[in-house]
Parts: structure tokens; C-alpha cells; sequence
């Protein structure tokens, strides 16, 4: 590997039609990826992937959308009618803990809280998205791997879940605040605590990211695509492919004022060393 992807969804149903051209463009390109799956169907495949393909891992896990039953796109697993609902899906702890058994898994997720689009009850809402996290995080650490979090609309609360977790676990608790998209203060307390951040394709159009961007130290953060979502420039408008991360190296260096290889190589060495990459 020269790059590494730390968040893809090439297990999503977006692929389903050229998956193999997908990864061997990866391939060529030498971007290694992590799979990220979001509920039990698509952490299986993501494990699937991994074991039939070399630099290539799985995180498994329970998205905090699919605890309830709610809209969501057609890119994840495909249409039902004109858009695909979830099936409100309980955190099956003795599930997930055989598949992350698997010696491709290397963490946790995604999962966490997202207030974004609540739906029905919001209190019931909210309480189950928060059982899950709890349960997830409990997994992270029986199985000693990392979180892979998704927070939307939601830091101050996933953040007070986590500190309390910490103060239990100590450093066996660790993991990364994927598509990090808070300000400089939550930032600053997601460092104190011991976690990391990835950013993605975003940095390339979206001026706001700049600052955090300057402000995380380079051994701190990860490069990720969040494929099929947030293509990079030069390529919007098109979707996203995990040989994109390469574009979020191109534009971390560019930011930082760093020359690019140099921030190539310690990307890839945070994440061998953070997910333990074998």
C-alpha cells in the first residue's frame, strides 16, 4: 500500500455493477481500503471483501440510522419502491462479536448518534440510537479494536457517552471520529480524549474544513473517501471510489503546507499502527 482508504463503502449496493474494476483500480494505484459496514447485511459483505482481497479490512457494525425504522438512500442496499427504508435493526451483540472474531476486522462501527433526521418519537429515537452506541463500544472493547464513529448534529452527547466510557477503560478505549465535521473546541476535546479524526473528498470544496484541517496534527488524523459520497474535486459529480483518498492526501498537504509524499507516508503509518493493519 502507498495510500489507505480508512472509511469506503464499496460493500454498498452503488457497486454492485462493476465491483471488480472498482478494486482493481484501487489495486493498481496501490490504495489500500477499509470497509465499513452499517448494519448486519453490510457488515458481512465488508467482511467478505476483506478476506477475498488483500489490503483490503473490514469495520463492522450498527449505523445510528438503522435503529429505527427510516428513510434512507439507494446507494447503501438498494430500492424498495422508490427508496430504501431500514428495518430498524437491534444491536445483536452475540453477532457481531463472532464476526469480529474475523482476523480482517480490525474495529468497531460505524456507529454513534446522529441527530440529523430523526424521525417518529424523537426520545425513543434518540435512546435506542444511544443503546447501540453503548453496546458497540463495549464490543470495541472485549474485542481490544477501535471505534470507527459517526456523529452528525450529536458531539455533545457522543461525547459525554465517551468520557464516561474512558474513565473505565482507559486507553483500551480508542477510535476515530470519521468525516469529522465539529468546530475547533470539540476537536480540541476529541484530541484530550485520546481519539483520532479522518477527513474526507469535503476539504476539497468546502472552505470551512481549512482550519480544522490546519489545527489537527498530522499524526492525528486519517485520509478517508466515505465512498460512494463526497467525490473530491477534480472528479464531483461523479461517484466516489477509494482511489480518490488520494485527492484528501493531495489537499491535507496543500493546506498544511507539507510536501505531499511526506504527508502520504505518515497517513498510511497512522493507520497501520492505529487499526493494527496486518
Amino acid at each position: 500500500m502507498k495510500y489507505i482508504d480508512i472509511h469506503a463503502h464499496i460493500n454498498f449496493k452503488a457497486y454492485d455493477d462493476d465491483r471488480a474494476e472498482v478494486i482493481s483500480r484501487a489495486k493498481e494505484a496501490k490504495v489500500g481500503m477499509i470497509n465499513v459496514g452499517t448494519m448486519q447485511k453490510t457488515s458481512e459483505e465488508a467482511v467478505k471483501l476483506a478476506e477475498e482481497n488483500e489490503n483490503m479490512f473490514a469495520i463492522i457494525g450498527l449505523h445510528p440510522a438503522h435503529v429505527n425504522k427510516s428513510f434512507h438512500d439507494v446507494d447503501e442496499i438498494g430500492e424498495e419502491g422508490k427508496a430504501f427504508t431500514s428495518r430498524g435493526e437491534d444491536f445483536d451483540y452475540d453477532f457481531y462479536k463472532k464476526l469480529g472474531e474475523n482476523g480482517k476486522v480490525v474495529g468497531i462501527g460505524e456507529c454513534g448518534l446522529d441527530y440529523f433526521r430523526v424521525e417518529g418519537d424523537k426520545e425513543e429515537y434518540v435512546a435506542r440510537q444511544k443503546d447501540a452506541f453503548r453496546k458497540q463500544i463495549e464490543l470495541a472493547v472485549e474485542l481490544d479494536v477501535p471505534l470507527m464513529i459517526h456523529c452528525r448534529e450529536a458531539y455533545p452527547d457522543t461525547l459525554e457517552i465517551l468520557h464516561k466510557y474512558k474513565k473505565i477503560h482507559g486507553d483500551k478505549l480508542r477510535g476515530n471520529f470519521h468525516f469529522f465535521a465539529g468546530d475547533l473546541e470539540q476537536a480540541k476535546e476529541i484530541l484530550d480524549l485520546g481519539f483520532r479524526m479522518s477527513f474526507t473528498g469535503v476539504i476539497t470544496f468546502a472552505k470551512d474544513y481549512k482550519e480544522l484541517v490546519e489545527f489537527v496534527p498530522l499524526e492525528e488524523m486519517f485520509s478517508e473517501t466515505d465512498c460512494p459520497y463526497v467525490t473530491p474535486v477534480p472528479f464531483r459529480g461523479q461517484r466516489n471510489e477509494p482511489i480518490h483518498v488520494r485527492e484528501v492526501v493531495k489537499k491535507i498537504a496543500e493546506i498544511k503546507g507539507i510536501e505531499e509524499e511526506d504527508v502520504r507516508v505518515q497517513l498510511l503509518k497512522n493507520a497501520v499502527d492505529f487499526f493494527n493493519l496486518k
